[in-house]
């Protein structure tokens, strides 16, 4: 795939000098998915909207922006699977990027090592010493249609959630996830092999008891600071505001006691529970079966029972509230991507999210089939995905 564009950047006015930004400036992508090499050149801090039929390759593009971050991305998908067909045995798919933001120009690239099967972070071309360091340059949020089923979903799918928002502001908090359940998988196989040496078990009790402590302080603290910005008005009604709380035992715990007598209670617990958890196959209690309950204030209604349109306007107004908390709390607003998301708002909505959008001051990559949706943006880089090109229109 090729792709053309010669258009200038938009000329900063003074609100845009003086706001912290973080924005990507060029995108080059290859080998990922339907697009055997794409490149956009001339972004700037405003939005950018992809157009074209259903198809073309639109959330792709996307899913490759947010593949600069550290995570599996918009779509969670393994990394062998966004290999171009077109590529099957030649070099993995590769995304870089130019960046500015708040410590100034840097330049981005993430990669898959397809012969060590591995994904590979570059800083300014030179190789990242963790995925973390990746994420103090760039923090991205977003929204993709397959979302919208959140809350009548799977608690294990609203922890996911819960937990990529959390590493936005703790790039720690995924390696703490990781830990953890490596270390629930690894007893669940002791427990079902039988043979294992009591001491074998206390190791991973204790790991998965401080992990697992330090995994619920975190989605705690982080989710009573959205809950505070999720619960101010800012868009006259138009996305009600939301009431959230993590649901769990060691959360609820963690609420009224100190969390060194907590990891201590957990470890009982778990030592306590081993021949219930050999039948069950798995554990009876632990971060691994908390939940995020959300609720909306104005009719103090749970989310799940909630209309369709509540709950869209819900997740937008989380959505909204998860990227002006990084504004505040890391001096730039995020990236912000956004999937098939106009076409299912109504045009107040749709418009009062546009007026949000601007006032975020972040850069927003969107994409949509119609093209006339997006006509109130005030000038969008805009993009139009049709046969194998990518077009600046």
């Amino acid at each position: 795939m090729t792709c053309l564009m010669s258009a200038p950047p938009r000329p900063e006015t003074p609100d845009d000098a003086a706001r912290p930004v973080s924005a990507l400036t060029r995108l080059s992508v290859s080998r990922f998915r339907s697009h055997e090499a794409v490149r956009l050149d001339d972004l700037h801090a405003g939005s950018v909207v992809l157009t074209g039929p259903n198809g073309a390759g639109k959330t792709n593009v996307l899913e490759a922006v947010s593949m600069l971050a550290p995570g599996r991305g918009l779509r969670g998908a393994r990394l062998c699977d966004i290999q171009s067909n077109a590529h099957p045995g030649g070099p993995g798919w590769a995304v870089a990027a130019d960046l500015i933001g708040p410590f100034g120009p840097v330049k981005l690239a993430s990669g898959w090592d397809a012969a060590e099967d591995r994904r590979v972070f570059r800083i300014n071309n030179a190789p990242a010493r963790t995925q973390a360091q990746v994420g103090d340059f760039l923090s991205i949020v977003w929204l993709t249609p397959q979302m919208d089923g959140l809350f009548l979903g799977s608690a294990s799918a609203r922890r996911r959630f819960l937990d990529r928002l959390v590493f936005g502001f703790d790039p720690g908090h995924a390696g703490r996830v990781s830990r953890y359940e490596n270390a629930l998988s690894q007893r669940a196989k002791l427990l079902r092999e039988g043979g294992a040496q009591a001491a074998w078990f206390d190791a991973l009790e204790i790991q998965m008891a401080a992990t697992g402590v330090a995994i619920a302080a975190a989605r705690l603290d982080f989710a009573a600071r959205l809950g505070r910005a999720a619960g101010v008005d800012f868009s006259g009604g138009v996305f009600p505001t939301a009431r959230l709380a993590v649901e769990g035992g060691v959360e609820s715990a963690l609420r009224t006691r100190p969390a060194l007598e907590v990891e201590e209670d957990f470890a009982k617990a778990l030592r306590a529970g081993r021949q219930e958890d050999q039948r069950s196959g798995g554990a009876s209690m632990g971060p691994h079966r908390s939940d995020l309950a959300v609720t909306h204030a104005g009719k103090s209604m749970p989310a799940d029972q909630c209309s369709t349109g509540e709950q869209k306007a819900l997740l937008i107004g989380l959505i909204l509230a998860h990227a002006r908390l990084i504004r505040a709390e890391r001096a730039a607003p995020p990236l912000i991507l956004l999937d098939e998301v106009a076409a299912h708002l109504d045009a107040a909505r749709r418009g009062a999210l546009f007026d949000i959008l601007a006032t975020l001051g972040a850069q927003v990559w969107m994409s949509g089939a119609d093209r006339s949706l997006f006509s109130d943006l005030k000038n969008p880089a805009l993009f139009e995905i049709r046969e194998g090109i990518v077009a600046r229109v």
